[in-house]
């Protein structure tokens, strides 16, 4: 039995490997996988071949709550951004607090962790409030470099940071715990952690002195008040906790459902006339290849569930001992989101969270602990998106392992408060007590 399910996974690692050496996105490697995975099962009869297609369907809808979120999530965010409320933000918060330093970068700080806490994705942050914030950065002096290192830490964070963390969902829907109290044991290390990410990265100014050009380009829109883009998030928080507090007179609408109301809310305060339909179609089209791997992982942890494969690896991953397993944290989850970007949660995350919990860690820290530790793997090949990114928006034209070097300092602080929290996650459990109330 073992020795075939080995081959299995063999024929699955090669399956991915080859559509990384012909060039192919992660999400359609993955794919192959998967398919090979399934076909290679059935020569075993596991699965039969007549339940591939089935098993390859229902994969694809196992995150479909998920996709749901950060897809309504990122609507809102671009309405606000179209809206010119992003700008606004950022150059009023400039012009009235670039003289108080610290403040301007924790205001910068909260401003880049907002949209990737909403829809759980760190490129989002980049995609919507990157460029202005980066240029905001360089209004106070902080060197290009610094300023991509800044942005790839924090939207990082952010996409780690709740209500919505996509690594957590996934360990959760595979392992069958409710997701729920990840506020604080999530929000207070990524509070904690950012601030001291912008002021390490940020505190230093350029001996040249800030770029007075740059903050010029970031112009609010004629007509954009406070109120127009504070109203959404206080209906928000309004839906989020009105069921906390009023559980039997409340119906749980569902985060989806809140997203969209606050959309049409975002939408309807706008000073000027936006077509709500194409900036959805165009939305959507951005977030294919985030959907698409979200698809491609619920079909690729289906098929390693129906082949065995998913139990050899939880039976790997036991027989470490458990002192080798918290220090190899630091290297494999980075390496393995560099690599499977959210597969990675699915295929190591699922058994490490078992193996875990059976040995009285308490999952939900473990769970949050783990989410720190992902997001670093962005920055590395092949995928590193939030790396590419940051780049990107940051203008930063020298070379990429000159700005991945900037961020040692908060990489290793990071990944220290992950891994304790790994670690000592039963002592850290009055956090979840907490945030459930």
């Amino acid at each position: 039995m073992i020795s075939q399910i080995v081959v299995i996974l063999i024929v699955m690692i090669v399956a991915y490997l080859i559509g990384q050496w012909r060039h192919f996105s992660v999400e359609l490697s993955l794919f192959f996988a998967a398919l090979f995975g399934a076909i290679a099962g059935a020569f075993f009869s596991t699965p039969h071949w007549s339940e591939i297609f089935r098993h390859l369907v229902e994969g694809s809808f196992t995150y479909l709550d998920i996709i749901l979120v950060f897809s309504t999530a990122t609507i809102f965010m671009t309405i606000l951004r179209e809206s010119g409320g992003i700008d606004y933000i950022v150059h009023s918060s400039m012009k009235a607090l670039s003289k108080i330093r610290p403040l301007a970068l924790l205001v910068l700080m909260i401003i880049v962790l907002i949209p990737g806490a909403l829809t759980g994705a760190g490129s989002v942050s980049l995609l919507v409030v990157g460029a202005p914030v980066a240029a905001a950065l360089r209004h106070l002096g902080i060197s290009r470099p610094r300023t991509a290192a800044i942005l790839f830490i924090l939207a990082g964070l952010s996409a780690a940071a709740p209500p919505v963390n996509i690594w957590a969902m996934v360990l959760c829907a595979g392992t069958a715990i409710p997701y729920v109290g990840f506020e604080l044991p999530l929000g207070l290390p990524v509070i904690l952690l950012g601030t001291f990410t912008i002021f390490t990265l940020g505190w230093k100014r350029e001996k040249n002195g800030p770029d007075e050009v740059t903050l010029a380009k970031v112009e609010a829109f004629l007509g954009m008040s406070w109120w127009r883009v504070v109203l959404p998030f206080i209906v928000l928080f309004g839906l989020i906790l009105a069921y906390r507090l009023w559980p039997f007179k409340m119906p749980v609408l569902g985060l989806p459902l809140e997203f969209f109301l606050v959309s049409i809310i975002a939408w309807l305060t706008s000073p000027k006339k936006l077509p709500f339909f194409p900036i959805s179609r165009e939305t959507m089209a951005r977030l294919l290849p985030l959907i698409a791997t979200m698809v491609v992982i619920g079909m690729l942890q289906q098929i390693m569930t129906a082949t065995g494969v998913r139990g050899l690896l939880s039976y790997l991953v036991i027989s470490i001992p458990i002192i080798v397993l918290f220090i190899l944290l630091a290297v494999i989850i980075p390496v393995s989101e560099g690599i499977l970007t959210y597969g990675a949660a699915a295929i190591l995350g699922i058994p490490l969270i078992w193996y875990l919990d059976s040995l009285g860690y308490h999952a939900t820290v473990a769970i949050s602990g783990l989410s720190l530790l992902w997001p670093l793997g962005d920055g590395l090949p092949p995928t590193a998106l939030i790396g590419r990114l940051s780049v990107m928006v940051s203008n930063f034209e020298g070379s990429y392992w000159s700005f991945l070097r900037r961020t040692w300092l908060p990489w290793i602080v990071i990944t220290i408060v992950g891994v304790l929290m790994v670690v000592f996650s039963h002592k850290l459990s009055f956090l979840v007590r907490w945030s459930v109330g």
